[in-house]
């Protein structure tokens, strides 16, 4: 990203605002109800078939690994001008059509019983990821970088993981132009494993339900909606705090211009 100037706009101010806030959130201690949702999650993680749990580790792991560093996943081109509020406009209409597509991908798939439903997992993968590149390309980010897609990763891993892992992920991304400096060149180095348990502990209990009979459409589409929707105001700030970083976002909001768009990133 190259580093450009504009003058602050009350836009601009009330996006920092939003960002301010949910770097808050990001670096909160794990609180009680965090600390028992995990307990929850390793009792379900025990009654699920181990068959189930090595198909959906296999799952995750290969599709993220394909689509993040295998083929392009995005024709949208990299936009090199614009204000952060122009582009904001486009990022929040990708958002918005990912989120209805995941909603119908749920729906459908929790419809159609186990199978179908163990098939939901690799598809939303795909639309959460084809999301993020595109949400990237917005903001100006080049993501044929390789190091660029692995913030994509962090960004994923943020949105999807207990409170103690989003403290030190978060502290990584916080950090970005230092840390990226010592990425491996070999991608195998990634710490897959964390990503992937991470990820499955999060999202296991309410895909579970998505497998129930009668319920799973409804589950489907309302879990999908709202994760998806999450995800992509997360990438949200984490981009916004890229640009902070090379100063496009003022440096501090005016008292005048705390008007949030979305105070809840949970």
């Amino acid at each position: 990203m190259q580093r450009i100037t504009y003058l602050s706009t009350p836009y601009d101010r009330q996006a920092l605002d939003e960002l301010r806030h949910w770097q808050h959130d990001m670096q909160r201690r794990p609180s009680l109800l965090n600390m028992l949702s995990r307990g929850m999650q390793q009792r379900v993680n025990r009654i699920i078939p181990e068959k189930v749990h090595r198909a959906l580790t296999t799952a995750i792991k290969q599709m993220t690994r394909a689509m993040i560093f295998g083929a392009k996943i995005s024709n949208r081109p990299v936009v090199r001008e614009g204000s952060l509020q122009d582009r904001e406009r486009v990022v929040m209409e990708r958002i918005r059509v990912y989120t209805n597509t995941a909603a119908t991908e749920g729906a459908i798939t929790g419809a159609g019983g186990f199978l179908l439903g163990l098939a939901d997992f690799p598809l939303w993968l795909s639309i959460k990821m084809k999301m993020l590149f595109e949400i990237a390309a917005a903001y100006g980010l080049e993501t044929r970088d390789y190091k660029e897609r692995v913030y994509l990763l962090h960004i994923f891993q943020l949105a999807f993981s207990s409170q103690k892992h989003r403290n030190n992920t978060y502290a990584t991304m916080a950090r970005w132009s230092e840390e990226k400096k010592s990425l491996p060149d070999d991608i195998h180095q990634f710490d897959w494993r964390s990503f992937q348990q991470e990820y499955r502990d999060y999202i296991d209990l309410a895909k579970l339900l998505q497998l129930i009979p009668g319920i799973g459409a409804v589950v489907g589409a309302y879990v999908n909606h709202r994760l998806t929707n999450k995800l992509g105001k997360f990438a949200m700030n984490a981009y916004r705090m890229r640009w902070q970083e090379i100063n496009v976002l003022p440096l501090q909001a005016e008292s005048g211009d705390a008007h949030l768009l979305n105070p809840s990133y949970a």
